[in-house]
C-alpha cells in the first residue's frame, strides 16, 4: 500500500512537471507536427505569447529590432525596390528633352542658324546628361545633371536666335513668358487686369494712339472711342501682320461683296486675305476715327494721321479715303522711325557719288533736287542728307506736308493749306530766322521755285524735291514752272534722278549664265559678264528671310547731275534736253541704267527688276 502511494504520488509530480513543460514547449511542437488540429494551435500560441512576457527568450530566438527598416517605396510590397519620385522626374526630363530638340530642330532650319551644330550639340549633352542620371547613386545628382546638360546648351541657343528676329519674335524674355502666362491663363477662365485690352491676351501687342500735339501730349481720346468696337481687334492684327511683312502702305479696296486688302512691300502690291463686307467697313471706321475723320461722308476725300506704340517705338500713320464705285477705299501709309535711313552711306550709292553728294551737301550756298516718282525715295534722301549737316552749329528748317520723320535739333513746319499756310508763304517767313540750311518738302509751283532759287542765291543752302522722270527733265521742269533761266542757272548745284529696286534674298537667289538678247538689250559687251542673280525658279521651301518673295529690302538706283560752268551757260542759253545731257556725260555722269547694270554684276538685284524700274 505504502508503495502503491508513493509511485502514485511519483507520478502526478512527473505528470504535472511534464504539463508546465508541454506548455513551454507547445509553439515548436505546434510548428512541427502539422496532425495538431487547429483549435490547439491558436491555444498554445496565446498561452506561449502570454508566457513569454515572463520567461526569457530561448537560444534559438533573435530579438525584436529596435529601429524600424523597409526596403522600396513607403507603403509597398517587398521586392519594390524602384523610387517612384525619381522615375517620374526622369520621364518628365526624357519628354523636355526631346521636346526641346525638336523645337531646335525645326526652329533653327526656319530661322537658318547653325541647324547641324545646335542639333548636335543639344543631342549630345542630353545623352551624356542622361548617361551621368541613370549611373548617379543619388537620383537629385541626376536631375541637375540633366537640368544642366540641356540647359545650358538651349540657353545658348535661344541668346543666339533671339539676336536674329525682331523684339517680337523673341523667347524666354520677360515679355514673352508674360504673354504665355497670360494666354494659358485665358484658357484656363483666368484674366488678369480686369479683362482689359490693354493686356496681350487681348490680341498683338500693338496699341493704338491719337496723334501727338505740339508739346507731345498723346491724345487717346480717339482710341477709346474705338476699344469696344466691333472691327477693332481685326484692325490690330492687320496693321500689325502688315508692320512685320515690312509694308509701307494697306490699301482696303471695296468690292461688291467683300473688302479686299493689298500690301505694298518693297514697291510692289501683294494680296492678303480679304474681309467681308462687314467687317471690312468696320475696319475702316476705326481708321477713320482714329484719324480724326468724319465717318459718315463717303463720298468726299478726306486724309488725317494717326500713331501706334509697338515693341517700345512709336509708328505714325496717315490716312487717306476717297469714293469708288462700289464704296470708299481707305489708302494707310505705314512711318516706321526705325526703317529709315539715317546717312548717305546708307542710300547705296557708290564710294564716288557718295564724296560728290558730301561734297554739295556741305556747300555754303546752294540748290540740291532730288527728283523721280512718288515713291522713288526722295524724301528719304533729303532726311539723310540733312543728318550729314551738323544740326548743332547750323539753323536747319524744314517745310514739309506732312513731316514723316522727326529730326533731333531741326525745326520742322507742317504746312496747314487749309489755314492758308503753303510753301510759298512759309517760305518768305522763314528767310526772316536767319536759317543756313532749308528743306523744302516739294517744289510744287512757280512761286515755290523762285522763292528756293532766291534762297539759294542769297546765302542759304536748300534741299528740295521735284517730279520729274530723271535729272536732266528736272532742269527743264524748273524752267516750265516759270523760273528765269538765269536764275535756274545760278542757284542750281546738283540734282539727283532716283529709283528704287528690290535687293535679290542672299539666302535663295540662283546664278544663272544670261542670253545674248538680254545683253544686247543691256548693251553690255558677252565677254565683260560671267554670270547673274536672279530669284528662285521653283518653288520648293519657303525662305524665312524674304517670305518666298525672292527680294528683301531695296536699295537706290542714283543719277547724279553736278553742274559746272559748261551747264550753266547751256541752261541759261536755253539749250536743248540732248545737248545738256551730251555735255553731262561728258563730265562723267552716269545715267541710271548705268548704274542699274552695275548693281546686275554685283548680284544686287535682278534683269526683271532693273527693267521694271529704270527706262
Amino acid at each position: 500500500m505504502k508503495l502503491r502511494r508513493s509511485l502514485g504520488s511519483r507520478s502526478r509530480s512527473l505528470i504535472l512537471c511534464a504539463l508546465l513543460s508541454g506548455l513551454v514547449a507547445a509553439p515548436r511542437i505546434a510548428c512541427a507536427q502539422s496532425s495538431k488540429s487547429p483549435d490547439a494551435g491558436a491555444k498554445s500560441t496565446a498561452k506561449t505569447d502570454t508566457a513569454s512576457t515572463t520567461t526569457a527568450p530561448s537560444a534559438d530566438r533573435f530579438p525584436p529590432n529596435p529601429v524600424t527598416f523597409s526596403r522600396g517605396n513607403p507603403g509597398s510590397n517587398a521586392g519594390e525596390y524602384l523610387s517612384r519620385i525619381a522615375l517620374i522626374l526622369f520621364l518628365g526630363l526624357l519628354a523636355a528633352w526631346v521636346g526641346i530638340s525638336r523645337f531646335v530642330d525645326e526652329d533653327s532650319r526656319g530661322l537658318r542658324v547653325r541647324p547641324e551644330f545646335w542639333n548636335s550639340i543639344i543631342v549630345v549633352t542630353g545623352v551624356v546628361g542622361f548617361l551621368i542620371a541613370l549611373a548617379s547613386p543619388l537620383w537629385i545628382v541626376g536631375v541637375l545633371a540633366v537640368l544642366l546638360t540641356c540647359g545650358v546648351p538651349f540657353g545658348f541657343y535661344v541668346q543666339e536666335r533671339n539676336r536674329r528676329v525682331p523684339e517680337s519674335g523673341k523667347i524666354l524674355t520677360p515679355q514673352h513668358i508674360r504673354g504665355v502666362a497670360l494666354r494659358w491663363a485665358a484658357r484656363l477662365g483666368i484674366k488678369f487686369g480686369g479683362g482689359g485690352r490693354d493686356d496681350e491676351s487681348a490680341g498683338p501687342p500693338i496699341e493704338f494712339i491719337g496723334k501727338s500735339d505740339a508739346s507731345g501730349k498723346v491724345d487717346r481720346n480717339r482710341t477709346r472711342q474705338v476699344e469696344n468696337s466691333k472691327g477693332y481687334m481685326a484692325a490690330k492684327e492687320l496693321v500689325y501682320d502688315a508692320i512685320l511683312r515690312r509694308s509701307t502702305d494697306i490699301h482696303l479696296e471695296p468690292k461688291e461683296d467683300e473688302m479686299s486688302v493689298r500690301l505694298r512691300i518693297d514697291g510692289v502690291m501683294y494680296p492678303t486675305e480679304p474681309f467681308d463686307r462687314v467687317v471690312g467697313d468696320a475696319v475702316m471706321n476705326i481708321f477713320k476715327v482714329l484719324g480724326g475723320m468724319d465717318i459718315t461722308e463717303k463720298r468726299r476725300g478726306q486724309d488725317g494721321s494717326f500713331g501706334a506704340r509697338l515693341e517700345s517705338r512709336q509708328i505714325d500713320f496717315r490716312a487717306a479715303t476717297q469714293g469708288t464705285r462700289h464704296g470708299e477705299k481707305l489708302s494707310l501709309r505705314i512711318l516706321d522711325q526705325s526703317n529709315s535711313v539715317n546717312s548717305l552711306a546708307g542710300l547705296g550709292m557708290r564710294k564716288k557719288m557718295q564724296e560728290s553728294m558730301r561734297q554739295i551737301v556741305h556747300q555754303p550756298h546752294g540748290l540740291l533736287l532730288s527728283c523721280g516718282p512718288t515713291g522713288a525715295g526722295k524724301s528719304t534722301t533729303l532726311y539723310a542728307a540733312l543728318r550729314d549737316v551738323d544740326a548743332y552749329q547750323l539753323n536747319v528748317i524744314t517745310v514739309e506736308d506732312p513731316i514723316e520723320y522727326k529730326m533731333a535739333n531741326v525745326n520742322q513746319i507742317e504746312i496747314n493749306t487749309k489755314a492758308g499756310q503753303t510753301f510759298a508763304s512759309s517760305l518768305r517767313s522763314i528767310l526772316r530766322q536767319d536759317p543756313d540750311v532749308l528743306m523744302v518738302g516739294e517744289i510744287r509751283d512757280g512761286e515755290t521755285a523762285t522763292i528756293a532759287c532766291q534762297a539759294a542765291n542769297t546765302g542759304h543752302m536748300v534741299f528740295s524735291t521735284v517730279h520729274a522722270n530723271d535729272s536732266i527733265t528736272a532742269v527743264f521742269r524748273m524752267l516750265e514752272l516759270g523760273v528765269e533761266p538765269f536764275m535756274v542757272a545760278n542757284s542750281l548745284s546738283a540734282v539727283l534722278g532716283q529709283r528704287l529696286v528690290r535687293r535679290l534674298c542672299k539666302e535663295c537667289r540662283e546664278a544663272y549664265r544670261p542670253e545674248r538678247e538680254v545683253l544686247e538689250r543691256l548693251e553690255i559687251p558677252s565677254d565683260r559678264i560671267d554670270q547673274f542673280f536672279r530669284p528662285p525658279a521653283s518653288a520648293g521651301e519657303m525662305c524665312p528671310e524674304c517670305n518666298g518673295l525672292g527680294y528683301v529690302g531695296r536699295t537706290g538706283v542714283f543719277e547724279l547731275l553736278v553742274i559746272n560752268d559748261e551747264l550753266r551757260d547751256l541752261i541759261r542759253d536755253k539749250a536743248s534736253a540732248s545737248k545738256v545731257k551730251l555735255a553731262a556725260k561728258r563730265n562723267g555722269m552716269l545715267t541710271m541704267k548705268q548704274e542699274g547694270i552695275r548693281l546686275l554684276a554685283q548680284g544686287i538685284t535682278s534683269v526683271e527688276e532693273l527693267e521694271r524700274v529704270v527706262k
